[in-house]
């Protein structure tokens, strides 16, 4: 068959979106007089802000007769759930390593998983062109992860490149700079297998994306198992609980270049976006009508962190957004679920409040800055762990914990880690700068907000990652911030002359002409107890004046929160409110005298 299904898979960073840049200018798919911007595959606004792949996306380019499906998968752990769905589709990966940097947790991660499905590897290592390139020891050291990982001994047997995906070459010699991607696209073709299929069976496909199209509607994403499928065809779908639901196909597209196009049939080993079921999740099998039979169901890792969502019940909700009712925030939640299978979600107690459950603290984050720029309103608590119930005792995650740092800074990072729970495995001198890399083992619930104080210990130059390790015993509550918050007694709009007075205090998180009310958080205190202030307080006016004599209330500088900052900061018993103008803090209990300003440390 001339087709080829391929995931690029690598740890965020190391390259990954700008090789499919280059495999498409190469190719044919943009034109030589046309300009593409950068990095075209991180199409999301939160991509592009963030310098990460989000989630995993398709594309399909033609070399030498033969079209290849290409899947550009996330490189952070937080998104690994996208990592595996993405491998249900395809027969090869191309596995991309930092010449520099060489494997790391995501690393060992993505293709822990390509192994356990039997996906063919080929092993690129990129920019070896960097003047700290170790491309001896990173050749070695992947040696060493296929060694761990292998399910079979044949899979020892990969290709290894050397490539500069910025300066658009790759070589199979190791120290010989090349011209172009040819050598590479020709082993896409010559090493990766054609997908295996059985023609002659009645259709069949395991739903692995869905996307939306303002003219037909919603797509469901597959590689097609077995069998044929033409438009009009009458299918059915067989959803989680086994029940059947049938079909007529209204549209059948296939992946060109960056877009789609339409077909009016498709047979086994491609990747079909099938239009015309009423409702279908990630998961659901598409088959024959006449005798449906359900392939088996795509399962992922489960989640590890959870967050509470609830609607906005503060007394400016409504006033900048969309103000998301009950019922309609569990729809959001319920939607954002079935796009992404690493997610779920669960009722609480509390008819306005839901447990939403995720991969990590990042991937949470991002999908509630995504309904906030569509304009919602919400509230959402700090992250926990969930613990893991074995034999009737608890346990709660780990990870193993990357650290590359200058040498100078391996005091101070140690310090911060161990202060939450790490312990350091092992430390190694890159010989080519003065940089080393540590490795820790961490409990999950350790990473909560690790990013903002470890760039700043580091002065911005730490590179740090980390992937699930496995479980320990349950420790109990999860760690708490040391100092308490500053809390507005009573509503108004902030004064400067009021936290002029206040920011001896502690850290200030608004300015003066800020919208308050009672309970919410406008700081950090210094001590470790909650102080309840008036932010809106004003000079009182007399009829006294003299030069010099009155008070100067410049405030010193305030840094405005984010919302990854914000949901790592609170405690237990507070909320962060997110609108499309604002991000507050706020407590549960809003009403002073209805609630204690001392903090239980447990």
């Amino acid at each position: 068959m001339k087709i080829r299904n391929l995931a690029i898979i690598a740890h965020v960073d190391h390259g990954k979106t700008t090789l499919i840049d280059r495999l498409f200018k190469q190719s044919g798919v943009f034109k030589a007089h046309q300009e593409v911007e950068e990095r075209v595959m991180d199409s999301g606004e939160l991509e592009k802000e963030r310098g990460i792949t989000i989630t995993a996306k398709n594309a399909a380019f033609t070399w030498k007769g033969v079209n290849i499906n290409i899947v550009d998968t996330p490189g952070h752990s937080d998104f690994g759930g996208e990592v595996e769905r993405a491998l249900f589709m395809v027969d090869g990966a191309l596995l991309l390593v930092d010449a520099s940097e060489g494997p790391l947790p995501q690393t060992r991660f993505v293709l822990r998983k390509a192994l356990e499905k039997n996906i063919k590897v080929i092993v690129v290592i990129n920019k070896v062109d960097r003047p700290d390139a170790r491309i001896d020891e990173i050749e070695e050291k992947i040696l060493e992860l296929f060694y761990d990982l292998v399910t079979d001994e044949e899979q020892l047997n990969y290709k290894t490149f050397y490539a500069s995906s910025k300066n658009g070459w790759a070589s199979s010699k190791k120290n010989v700079k090349g011209v172009d991607f040819n050598e590479l696209m020709d082993a896409i073709i010559t090493e990766f297998p054609a997908p295996k299929v059985e023609l002659e069976k009645p259709f069949s496909m395991l739903v692995a994306n869905r996307v939306y199209s303002s003219f037909m509607g919603q797509f469901a994403v597959g590689r097609i198992e077995s069998g044929r499928v033409e438009v009009g065809q009458k299918l059915a779908v067989i959803n989680e609980n086994n029940e059947v639901k049938e079909f007529a196909v209204t549209a059948l597209e296939r992946f060109a270049g960056l877009s789609t196009e339409r077909v009016d049939e498709m047979e086994a080993g491609n990747i079909a976006l099938i239009s015309g079921a009423e409702s279908i999740e990630i998961g659901d099998t598409i088959c024959c009508a006449e005798n449906p039979v359900q392939l088996p169901r795509l399962k992922v890792d489960p989640p590890t962190v959870a967050m509470r969502i609830s609607v906005n019940t503060s007394p400016l909700a409504g006033t900048e957004g969309i103000y998301v009712t009950t019922k309609k925030l569990e729809e959001l939640l319920e939607k954002a679920c079935q796009t992404n299978v690493s997610l779920k979600m669960q009722k609480t107690a509390s008819p306005e409040v839901f447990l939403l459950k995720g991969r990590g603290e990042l991937q949470l984050v991002i999908l509630l800055e995504e309904l906030r720029r569509q304009g919602y309103e919400l509230m959402v608590g700090c992250p926990e762990i969930i613990p893991y119930e074995k034999d009737g005792e608890l346990f709660e995650p780990e990870e193993t914990m990357v650290v590359d740092i200058p040498d100078d800074m391996i005091g101070v990072v140690t310090q911060l880690l161990s202060d939450r729970g790490g312990k350091m495995d092992m430390m190694e001198h890159m010989h080519a700068s003065s940089r080393v890399r540590l490795e820790f083992t961490i409990p999950t619930r350790g990473l909560f907000g690790i990013r903002s104080p470890m760039l700043t210990a580091t002065r911005g130059e730490a590179i740090f990652s980390s992937s699930f390790k496995g479980y320990i015993p349950y420790m109990g509550k999860r760690f708490s911030r040391k100092n308490g918050a500053l809390i507005a007694d009573r509503p108004g709009v902030s004064v400067q002359y009021g936290l002029f007075h206040l920011q001896a205090r502690g850290k200030l998180f608004i300015r003066e002409g800020v919208k308050v009310y009672e309970g919410m958080i406008f700081g950090e205190n210094n001590r470790v107890n909650d102080l309840n202030a008036d932010a809106t307080k004003t000079k009182k006016l007399t009829n006294m004046r003299a030069s010099g004599s009155d008070d100067s209330t410049k405030l010193i500088e305030i840094k405005d929160m984010d919302l990854d900052e914000a949901v790592v900061w609170i405690d237990e018993n507070e909320w962060v409110e997110i609108t499309p103008k604002n991000i507050r803090l706020r407590k549960a209990e809003l009403r002073a005298n209805m609630r204690e300003v001392i903090r239980s440390q447990d």
